[in-house]
């Protein structure tokens, strides 16, 4: 369950891919637009999905850095120093856009006058005063914020499959389960 020297453990492997995927679903059912069409009846439904979708993701990432914490760290592979700083710069530039999507989407809503609706129609108030222009800025500052998350997160997979096909080292078969077909065998795993 824990990271070995070599892999990532089941649990930050699934806290991993579990994050990946709700980003992406949480995205593909961004309602987006300006705030007249997001809070129209007709995507109450896609803005519930995405606004439940968007607290799981705060929350699976305050989760993934607690175990990150506490969990060991594979041992980085040997690469050129610029590679390394860049690979850390995209981790902790994702991390930080994990936590910045929710928090704008929250307060960007919730300064609109807006209450948060998760699915099953269960509304979580505002705890902010009104401010309509701050909260269109946050608002607008969150779409932005998703679109880099989408090319940030698409670059991160690019450069695990450079890794794997063209550098031949184990950067993605160590975030990879044991029962994917990656070539473990080629490392000994």
């Amino acid at each position: 369950m824990k990271s070995s020297v070599t892999s990532y453990g089941s649990i930050a492997q699934f806290l991993h891919w579990c994050t990946a995927i709700v980003v992406l679903v949480t995205f593909m059912y961004g309602p987006g637009g300006h705030e007249q069409r997001v809070y129209s009846a007709a995507h109450d439904f896609d803005r519930q999905l995405h606004e439940t979708l968007g607290l799981c993701v705060f929350a699976l990432t305050v989760i993934r850095l607690l175990w990150r914490a506490f969990d060991t760290r594979p041992e980085t592979p040997p690469m050129s120093r610029w590679m390394a700083v860049m690979a850390a710069t995209v981790q902790w530039l994702l991390y930080l856009l994990l936590l910045a999507l929710p928090l704008t989407a929250i307060s960007g809503a919730w300064l609109e006058g807006h209450p948060l609706t998760l699915i099953g129609g269960h509304e979580i108030p505002s705890l902010l005063s009104t401010s309509h222009a701050v909260g269109s800025a946050i608002s607008s500052l969150h779409t932005w914020l998703g679109d880099a998350i989408m090319w940030l997160a698409g670059f991160h997979a690019f450069a695990a499959i450079v890794h794997h096909v063209f550098l031949k080292d184990d950067v993605l078969v160590g975030m990879l389960p044991r029962w994917f077909p990656t070539g473990r065998a080629r490392t000994g795993r």
